[in-house]
């Protein structure tokens, strides 16, 4: 097994990729079972491949996915994007891509009464979900800055909340990582020249974006309650 991990490697890129999923997956299986984990990791790379298309799409230089048990899978930008509108792009394609695979799942789920296929599904709808909360570096953070940084503000109690709700190592660290953010976002001056270029972006732009945010959040947190009840009734 190890040789083939050490195998993978000499594929680059892709061969990173790859051993970072199976090592996910095999993590996953310990705990939730194999069936479930090759569906949740799919769906997490489906998410990650929505922020690879966007970025290669804008001619931004890009890694493949990378992931981590139980913290979830990146994309590395090996170049900032050079606006606000260009990073909301990028930001929203991930959950974008991602609620798609999801909606899939639970199709396919509901038509066949399958109790796994729906707990996949509502792993997908949660994730995008949660992705969503207006606070960097989540995509929500990312695709609510075209309007102002500020906004990210409104994203704190939401994470404190979900921190009550349901506890997690996971949360703790985005919520430290969150922080450089913040305390820019306290600081944000509109009128500098450096700002002004960045959050250039006429008032349709940011009402687009504003749209497209806000019916994903209202749609995937419908999804996930509805999903789970189902479950419950499977």
């Amino acid at each position: 097994m190890l040789a083939l991990l050490f195998g993978l490697f000499k594929l680059g890129k892709v061969g990173g990729t790859l051993v970072t999923m199976i090592v996910s997956l095999a993590a996953y299986s310990l705990i939730f079972g194999w069936r479930y984990a090759a569906g949740f990791v799919g769906l997490l790379l489906l998410h990650e491949m929505g922020h690879f298309i966007a970025a290669r799409q804008r001619s931004l230089p890009v890694s493949m996915p990378t992931f981590i048990p139980f913290v979830g899978a990146w994309i590395e930008l090996k170049g900032q994007p050079m606006d606000a509108e260009t990073e909301a792009y990028v930001a929203a394609a991930g959950p974008l891509l991602g609620t798609v695979g999801a909606i899939l799942v639970y199709f396919w789920g509901r038509e066949t009464q399958d109790g796994l296929l729906l707990a996949i599904a509502y792993g997908g709808f949660f994730l995008n979900f949660f992705n969503l909360i207006p606070l960097s570096p989540l995509d929500g953070g990312r695709i609510t800055a075209i309007i102002s940084p500020r906004i990210w503000f409104l994203g704190v109690p939401l994470m404190v909340g979900l921190m009550l709700y349901r506890p997690s190592p996971l949360l703790f660290i985005i919520a430290i990582a969150a922080i450089p953010a913040l305390k820019q976002a306290w600081t944000h001056d509109p009128e500098t020249e450096e700002n002004r270029c960045y959050y250039a972006t006429s008032v349709a732009t940011r009402v687009e974006y504003g749209l497209i945010y806000l019916s994903l959040v209202a749609f995937l947190a419908y999804m996930t309650s509805a999903t789970h009840a189902m479950i419950g009734r499977v």
